[in-house]
């Protein structure tokens, strides 16, 4: 990967912006939000800036750039309209350690800002490493369609459950699967208030604990990710454990569940690998190539209730 996705805290984190235009006005924005201690550098400033200058938002050095202004700084972000300057501020805060980003130019940049789906405390961010913004920003469009708007209150009324949960189930295992059947409620999913998530949690807690038994998922794979099913997605995100042939660790294994087990197979033994895992009660996903079933396996999904899941390619 050319970037390394990660959330920083700038709370408070003294933040250097060089430029007073209309880019700096965006990435100002977006320093506010995060609650940073903003200094801006720039001879001129956009009204909007000047606002927020003079409600003390941010502090305003009117004066050209310098190349001792840097130091001092958790992160500078240079967005001129000259290249050359742009540069030298790079080259400048590079000589300090110190995390810079040059507008538009990837290149220069220790790191970028991706494009986000704010459901604060829920965000989704979204890069291309500067490749395709118009791409990046479908993207963001279609998942802005699929993601509900009441992740914030999910988000934030789960978050403040986190040790009141501990009280019921002692194990991580036991208060994800919790957690798995609780948002899948049908009035989870609309909930519209604290009251009514209340209501439900309660009522979840007080149900009889569901038997934990082991499942086996068989999910057929094919050339092209996108044609698996719905319930395919799902089940690969509930499994604890992925079996996957041997070298062929590939996207389909990225699509299942990011801290399941993952383990290679060969034929000759899977069953074996199925028989002892489902022997601990464990959810296992199993990943076989289209139209490559074998007998004997579509008997253990049989003799386990379990599922087999074609590809729809």
């Amino acid at each position: 990967m050319d970037f390394f996705p990660v959330f920083l805290r700038l709370n408070n984190r003294k933040v250097l912006v060089v430029g007073g235009g209309d880019v700096a006005c965006r990435k100002v924005d977006l320093l506010l939000r995060a609650d940073a201690d903003i200094t801006l550098i720039s001879p001129q400033l956009h009204p909007y800036l000047a606002t927020l200058a003079n409600n003390n938002q941010l502090t305003w050095i009117e004066k050209e750039y310098q190349s001792s202004d840097v130091e001092g700084f958790h992160q500078v972000w240079a967005t001129t309209d000259i290249k050359s300057l742009n540069h030298q501020i790079f080259s400048d805060a590079e000589a300090l350690g110190i995390w810079t980003n040059v507008v538009d130019d990837p290149q220069h940049c220790h790191f970028i800002t991706p494009s986000m789906i704010d459901r604060n405390p829920i965000q989704v961010a979204i890069s291309s490493g500067g490749a395709s913004p118009v791409l990046v920003r479908y993207i963001r469009e279609k998942l802005e369609t699929q993601l509900p708007q009441n992740l914030s209150l999910l988000a934030t009324y789960s978050g403040e459950q986190r040790q009141r949960i501990k009280q019921y189930f002692s194990t991580v295992d036991e208060r994800r699967k919790f957690w798995e059947r609780f948002f899948r409620l049908p009035d989870v999913e609309n909930a519209t208030s604290t009251d009514q998530l209340e209501a439900e949690f309660s009522a979840q807690l007080t149900q009889p604990e569901e038997s934990t038994i082991g499942s086996l998922y068989v999910i057929e794979t094919g050339a092209d990710p996108e044609l698996l099913s719905l319930k395919a997605l799902r089940l690969m995100q509930q499994a604890e454990h992925v079996l996957y042939p041997k070298g062929c660790n590939d996207i389909f294994v990225d699509l299942c569940r990011r801290d399941a087990e993952r383990e290679a197979y060969l034929e000759s033994g899977v069953n074996q690998q199925i028989t002892e895992l489902l022997s601990q009660n464990l959810r296992v996903c199993l990943l076989v190539p289209k139209n490559t079933v074998p007998c004997d396996l579509e008997k253990l999904c049989v003799e386990n209730n379990s599922p087999l899941i074609p590809c729809l390619g």
